[in-house]
Order: structure tokens, then C-alpha cells, then sequence
């Protein structure tokens, strides 16, 4: 199909974040991924709160749906997204990212 709707359908996979990169709470995220191809991967994401350490590698686009979250850098910026704030990260990018409220996004993650 070459356009589809982007709508959480069957059941997500769930993880947590890796123990040593827990700072906080005990986050479940659940993930419906749409497409994944050639360093390409799109779908909708959702976490419980918590926080817990990040570094990005890649590329990743995001959109909130639902919810609020604080993602901080390690270099002490800091930005508050909650539903309709869309935003990219950018490979290099270490910081924390801290689920306020339960937080659903939808994501376009490319890997180079």
C-alpha cells in the first residue's frame, strides 16, 4: 500500500527502558510499529511515567498525541511537549526524557 492511516492496531510490543539507563518510576512503553524498511520506521509509541537516560543515534521525528513529557539535554536544555507539539531529534543527542503523563506519540525514526 502506498499511503495507509497511522492507528495503533493488534497487540503493541512492550518493553521498558534498559535498568541502567532507569532514573525514575517504572515506565512501560508500548509500540505499534507501522513500517519498517532500509533504516526507516514509523509507528506510534506510548510510555507510563518515568524517566530514564536517552542517546540518539539517529534521526527522529515526533508529534505528541497524548500526554506530557520533559525531554532535558545533557547540555541543560530543556523542552515541555505535551499533545500537538511536534519536534526532531537529532542523532548526537543525549539527555533525559522524563513522562510527566502518559505520553503517546507518533514517530519517523532513519537510521544513516
Amino acid at each position: 500500500m502506498l499511503i495507509e492511516r497511522l492507528t495503533p492496531v493488534g497487540d503493541p510490543e512492550i518493553t521498558r527502558p534498559d535498568p541502567a539507563r532507569l532514573i525514575e518510576g517504572d515506565p512501560v512503553h508500548r509500540n505499534w510499529t507501522a513500517e519498517e524498511e532500509a533504516g526507516l520506521y514509523c509507528g506510534i509509541w506510548e510510555s507510563t511515567p518515568g524517566a530514564w537516560r536517552v542517546c540518539y543515534d539517529e534521526w527522529e521525528y515526533c508529534r505528541i498525541l497524548a500526554g506530557r513529557s520533559v525531554i532535558e539535554g545533557a547540555a541543560g536544555t530543556r523542552l515541555e511537549v505535551g499533545p500537538g507539539d511536534a519536534f526532531l531529534i537529532r542523532p548526537g543527542f543525549q539527555g533525559i526524557w522524563r513522562v510527566i503523563e502518559t505520553t503517546r506519540k507518533d514517530y519517523v525514526i532513519l537510521i544513516r
